[in-house]
């Protein structure tokens, strides 16, 4: 038996055959980015922003770490609030410690390898040191967002931008012709889908102002919409993001559809199939403008929001406790798809869902829908958010694999608001390229290395740059 320890988290982490070390270190580790889908500010590029600390950096607005902290007894103060920078630090320290087989282990370790050049272990007793290892290089300039942008060689970032936002951060990054990346806008319309939100009278007004349309009807809202699509075509956009509990496909004629946008307008409660009905004939409407500007369309689902409302009335949404939500049916989803196709108004499309039991479902779905030329032209997406970890991506993997054609798929996305996270696109290469080299070590796959390192380019970064039109 043989008792040796592999090294920790070192240039073969995840790599345990000969063929899968070949496989990333001379077909994906050198690879560039597209990160087409991220929750980072525009501004912080725009600002080329500079990081006070590696709390700031780390605990700022990411719920993946205020989960575990809260899941270990620490109070929110030193969570969300604006306690001291390095106590709030020691407690993610030794909060991380203790997670054993988590994501967030692996991601942190190897941020603070690429970013920081430090190979400490992350623990409390070590918190101390890796704080001021970090700190004094955030405070070099060295890491300043641009900066790392070029360090991780990112060629294009899809931020996630609402349709009133006039994009003016965006503008000024365009202007930066040395950046070396490309920064466009990822059209995200949720809240016009919120007809029974206390809310939606309100958006819609500021809608009409954003699009210089005024708003009085269902056939103007879509007159609006449109207008904002083509601004965001005209800024660079390729493609659009939902998300929603599930994607109902229920027709609804154009006389009902007024009288449903009216009630909504005038804080009037609808109904839960005038509410699925509207939703229908919105998302219809935008699924033929996005196959009009040749984009793809990203659907998120089987998301259940806000689930602990005593923390949400007291510190908001997206603060980290969202979940899966265990109803989000298939069957409305594919008649949403095919009511589309029916008149050739379907686009690239690409399905996330947060529910891991519907991989092989997706994965079927998604091949029942096809253009002559085009490899994949509807997605199962990249594992997503709570699924975003190493089992969760080689169920992925397998399932797309056994169902699909992995060669077609678009690869990994950071789906953060943190700079720092484009090492989960090394994580994610690491164990593409494990997952291959397993089944060429079992005598499952041949080993051709032509044909296999040519597959683990195209998914590192090919496939996205051609699916999104950002070449």
């Amino acid at each position: 038996m043989d008792n040796t320890r592999r090294p920790f988290m070192d240039k073969d982490f995840l790599l345990d055959t000969e063929e899968a070390q070949i496989l990333f270190h001379k077909y994906a580790e050198d690879m560039p980015i597209i990160d087409y889908h991220c929750h980072i500010d525009p501004k912080d590029i725009a600002e080329d922003r500079n990081y006070d600390s590696i709390t700031e950096l780390w605990l700022g607005g990411d719920h993946y770490k205020w989960r575990l902290m809260r899941q270990c007894g620490i109070a929110e103060k030193y969570i969300t609030g604006k306690e001291d920078s390095r106590e709030r630090f020691r407690l993610w320290c030794r909060t991380l410690s203790q997670a054993v087989g988590s994501p967030l282990y692996h991601w942190s370790h190897l941020e603070l390898q690429r970013y920081f050049g430090c190979d400490l272990p992350i623990c409390e007793k070590n918190a101390d040191e890796i704080y001021d290892i970090c700190n004094a290089k955030l405070k070099s300039g060295e890491l300043s967002a641009k900066k790392i942008i070029g360090m991780s060689k990112v060629k294009v970032i899809g931020t996630t931008d609402d349709p009133c936002d006039d994009l003016h951060w965006h503008k000024v990054i365009a202007e930066d012709k040395g950046l070396g990346c490309r920064v466009i806008p990822t059209f995200r319309p949720d809240k016009i889908l919120l007809i029974e939100d206390k809310g939606f009278a309100d958006y819609v007004r500021n809608l009409g102002e954003a699009s210089g349309v005024g708003i009085d009807s269902f056939e103007s809202l879509k007159k609006a919409l449109s207008q904002r699509i083509d601004y965001f075509a005209e800024m660079g956009c390729r493609s659009s993001d939902q998300s929603t509990v599930m994607f109902p496909c229920i027709p609804t004629i154009a006389k009902e559809c007024e009288r449903i946008f009216n009630k909504g307008m005038g804080g009037e409660a609808v109904s839960e199939e005038e509410r699925l009905g509207f939703i229908t004939e919105v998302m219809l409407f935008l699924g033929r403008e996005y196959r009009r500007h040749g984009w793809v369309m990203q659907l998120h689902f089987g998301v259940a929001r806000n689930t602990n409302s005593r923390m949400f009335e007291a510190i908001g949404r997206d603060t980290g406790f969202d979940r899966i939500h265990s109803d989000a049916p298939i069957e409305s989803l594919a008649a949403f798809l095919n009511e589309l196709d029916k008149t050739d108004s379907l686009p690239k499309t690409v399905l996330y869902s947060l529910d891991p039991s519907m991989n092989t479902a997706l994965d079927v779905l998604a091949k029942c829908f096809n253009d002559e030329g085009v490899c994949g032209k509807v997605q199962h997406g990249a594992a997503w958010w709570f699924n975003d970890n190493m089992g969760g991506m080689k169920e992925h993997l397998r399932s797309l694999c056994e169902q699909g054609v992995l060669g077609n798929f678009i690869g990994m996305l950071t789906d953060s608001r943190c700079m720092l996270s484009y090492t989960r696109h090394e994580y994610f290469r690491r164990i593409l390229c494990a997952f291959i080299g397993r089944l060429c070590a079992d005598g499952e796959l041949y080993f051709d290395e032509d044909i296999l390192g040519d597959i683990v380019r195209k998914v590192s970064y090919e496939n996205a740059v051609k699916f999104f039109g950002v070449e």
